[in-house]
């Protein structure tokens, strides 16, 4: 029997949202490994809505439950109906959604707040010794709710241009935690923590290689699951 794994959203688009293709490498990749994968997300207000098109801010009010369940094809739950005695692991695609609706990050840093399903979702789930998986800017999640855990966010010094949110990885060492330098195709895993994280998009590089890397990833999470 596969691995039951869930996947939890923070809308729909990298600048208010989960990163879609992070969202569907995930997805994908789960696929490849026989797991049985269910999708949820808060039922919230999105902290802003984002002209695509144009990267900037409009006067729309949207939901994320409602916008992740573009990502979903509609079939998904409220993160509030969420348990994780039924599941054997749970992962968070990455995308500014994560930093602005499922925590504070984008506006308060390490000194943020993390929306009390996501926080309740990660005790739950760390507590019964089960996996926890993250991408791009996700991990800061953990960092936040498992002080002293270790976890990457990619490189902490923009090398050659293609990590330009190196500092990152400081704010992740301030709040007490071990960050890891990593190259995006490939992951860390936290074996005391069972968290296991890799950079996706917080790295400047081609596609594919994000997609490997979010490979591994999910490959460690269903190895520890």
């Amino acid at each position: 029997m596969g691995k039951r794994v869930a996947l939890v959203l923070a809308g729909c688009g990298v600048f208010d949202g989960s990163e879609i293709h992070e969202a569907s490498a995930a997805l994908v990749h789960l696929s490849r490994g026989g797991a049985e994968v269910k999708i949820f997300a808060p039922n919230i207000e999105q902290r802003d809505v984002v002209n695509h098109l144009k990267g900037s801010p409009t006067e729309e009010k949207r939901n994320v439950l409602v916008e992740s369940a573009r990502l979903a094809r509609g079939n998904i739950q409220d993160l509030a109906e969420l348990k994780a005695s039924e599941f054997d692991a749970v992962i968070f695609p990455g995308g500014f959604g994560v930093a602005k609706n499922l925590c504070s990050w984008a506006v308060d840093g390490k000194n943020c707040t993390v929306n009390e399903h996501v926080n309740s979702t990660l005790q739950a789930f760390h507590s019964a010794k089960k996996p926890i998986g993250l991408c791009c800017i996700s991990p800061v999640l953990a960092a936040k709710v498992f002080p002293g855990c270790e976890v990457t966010v990619g490189q902490d010094k923009n090398i050659d241009g293609r990590f330009p949110d190196a500092e990152t990885a400081s704010a992740i060492a301030e709040l007490g935690c071990k960050h890891i330098c990593k190259n995006v195709n490939e992951s860390h895993v936290d074996n005391a923590n069972k968290i296991v994280t890799t950079c996706a998009f917080m790295c400047k590089a081609p596609l594919h290689e994000i997609f490997d890397g979010i490979g591994t990833m999910v490959q460690e999470v269903l190895k520890l699951a």
